[in-house]
């Protein structure tokens, strides 16, 4: 059976710093991945002092998402850092209406999937948070149609792997999963070296990419799921 699979993420580099390592074992055994950015990015890291990071970053995002196999991308354009309730609502009906029309095009048998971040938002920025819950909306929604909707995947962090206290460096970061809430782990690391070359598709913003791959190693393409 074919499996469409929607990922809804709130940046551009999320689908790679997050679970690159799944969706590109997905794309590889036929999925059909449809990648979807809340924003473009454009309050991101800016090292190189573009005058429009924005265009920069969703550039960058396309060539992640060539070596992801994505079948379509979109951008949303909200904009950075600022989503809230209302766009959660907004973006919420937008992509509904987004799967139901790519549904609505099969000619043969399918499910959906759906996929995000996790509801702490990972790293507790906003926008992840509300990327999340947007896909947790669209999840229940899409339950109570014809739809085939199999489950919702939400990429997060073992708490083995952030201790047991919040982080406070950048905002209100929670502590990760424990075991128990942990529904699914994928091991990537066969894929480890495309994983990094998506990674790095994300040049802008390359401090917290390499940061992330110093001190994760293959492990970086661990991936780590609570599962609705």
């Amino acid at each position: 059976m074919k499996k469409l699979l929607f990922a809804i993420f709130a940046h551009p580099d999320d689908e790679a710093f997050g679970p690159s390592g799944t969706l590109l074992l997905e794309t590889r055994a036929g999925t059909e991945l449809h990648l979807i950015t809340l924003t473009a990015g454009g309050n991101g890291d800016n090292p190189d002092d573009y005058d429009d990071l924005a265009t920069m970053r969703l550039k960058e995002w396309r060539q992640a998402g060539e070596l992801l196999g994505a079948a379509s991308m979109h951008c949303l354009d909200y904009e950075d850092g600022h989503l809230d309730n209302i766009a959660m609502r907004e973006i919420s009906q937008r992509l509904l209406r987004f799967i139901q029309d790519v549904a609505a095009m099969q000619t043969q048998a399918y499910e959906i999937e759906l996929m995000s971040l996790d509801d702490t938002g990972v790293t507790g920025h906003i926008d992840h948070i509300v990327a999340s819950r947007a896909a947790h909306y669209i999840y229940y929604k899409l339950q109570q149609t014809q739809l085939p909707v199999t489950r919702l995947r939400l990429a997060c962090i073992p708490e083995n792997a952030t201790g047991s206290m919040p982080n406070l460096d950048f905002v209100y970061m929670q502590p990760g999963r424990t075991p128990a809430e942990i529904g699914e782990t994928i091991d990537a690391r066969s894929v480890a070296n495309e994983v990094y070359a998506i990674m790095r598709c994300h040049h802008t913003q390359r401090k917290d990419g390499e940061a992330h791959m110093a001190r994760m190693g293959e492990k970086v393409a661990i991936n780590h799921f609570v599962v609705k």
